[in-house]
């Protein structure tokens, strides 16, 4: 458990509060936030006050300073630490306990925060066109680019919006972070391009990045650019026969064996999937169930049977 008795928050009021904890999500950190929710007799905090601890051991704003908020903080620490914690009302009692004599009690809403997964699908074929948006609406943020112009078209893919890098002839600043209301942001560009990394999370341990182009040596070369770049989760659609050969090429290239051996592929809960429709699904099931904690190998030598086939151009 982290050592929280040094930690001194930075004053902030509650809205700010918010908008810290929004913005750390948004970077793909995870957070934990406190919030008075009743004060009952004499004690120092108010209820709306908020105070939010972030994942590298800093806070800001209060619930009210003192043992109740030292007291806050170490059950807040241990909600970081433990990915799976719900949220829970805590009730403080300003006795002798905490070293206190108000005499009265406050209740505090402990939540700890999850930040969405990204998910940056490389290649917009017929999988990934209907991938992008499933995966969007089961509460992914979605990146989904290719290089190629007639494939990167939003008529294509319902929910995305076409991001671009403004030309030498555009005034508007560069801004490629999807707009509100926005569930798939759609790039025409390679996946190692700025406009594609824009989108994604500085730390990418906890994104993950699905492989389904229109060629072959070119998932390759995704696969390995994805493995070197540490996503916590790497899948390529494919048959087990192109998974063989791509993990052999990918160790004749050098990539370490236990970062070959990270690779989902063929991507997919086996569902029987055949049609671009299915493999969608059973990608999409997979991905939900590497969310909740439940990763489990992928590549076996027998080759796991698992969803996509020849689907993804």
């Amino acid at each position: 458990m982290p050592d929280l008795s040094q930690v001194i928050p930075r004053t902030a009021f509650p809205h700010d509060v918010l908008r810290a904890a929004l913005d750390a999500l948004e970077a793909g950190r995870r957070v934990v936030l406190a919030s008075v929710v009743a004060r009952h007799g004499s004690a120092p905090s108010t209820p709306g006050q908020k105070l939010c601890l972030f994942d590298d051991l800093t806070a800001i704003g209060t619930i009210g300073g003192g043992a109740v908020e030292r007291a806050a903080l170490g059950i807040m620490g241990r909600a970081l630490d433990e990915l799976a914690s719900a949220p829970k009302l805590e009730t403080f009692r300003l006795g002798p306990t905490l070293g206190m004599c108000c005499g009265g009690s406050v209740e505090v809403l402990i939540e700890p925060m999850l930040p969405a997964v990204h998910v940056l699908v490389i290649g917009a074929g017929h999988v990934g066109a209907f991938a992008g948006p499933l995966l969007a609406s089961l509460g992914f943020r979605v990146t989904l680019c290719d290089t190629r112009a007639a494939a990167a078209d939003p008529a294509r893919v319902p929910t995305a919006a076409l991001a671009r890098a403004p030309s030498a002839y555009d005034d508007a600043p560069r801004d490629l972070a999807p707009a509100p209301g926005e569930q798939v942001r759609l790039v025409l560009a390679e996946h190692d391009d700025p406009e594609v990394l824009t989108g994604l999370p500085r730390e990418l341990g906890e994104a993950a990045a699905l492989v389904m182009t229109h060629d072959h040596a070119l998932d390759q070369e995704a696969l390995a650019w994805a493995l070197a770049r540490g996503f916590g989760y790497v899948g390529g659609v494919g048959s087990r026969a192109k998974a063989a050969r791509t993990r052999a090429r990918l160790e004749a290239k050098g990539v370490a064996e236990g970062d070959v051996a990270r690779v989902r592929m063929p991507v997919g809960l086996d569902i029987g999937a055949r049609t671009p429709a299915e493999i969608g699904v059973a990608l999409a099931a997979e991905l939900v169930a590497w969310r909740a904690g439940r990763q489990r190998a992928r590549w076996s030598s027998a080759g796991t049977t698992s969803a996509g086939e020849e689907q993804a151009g």
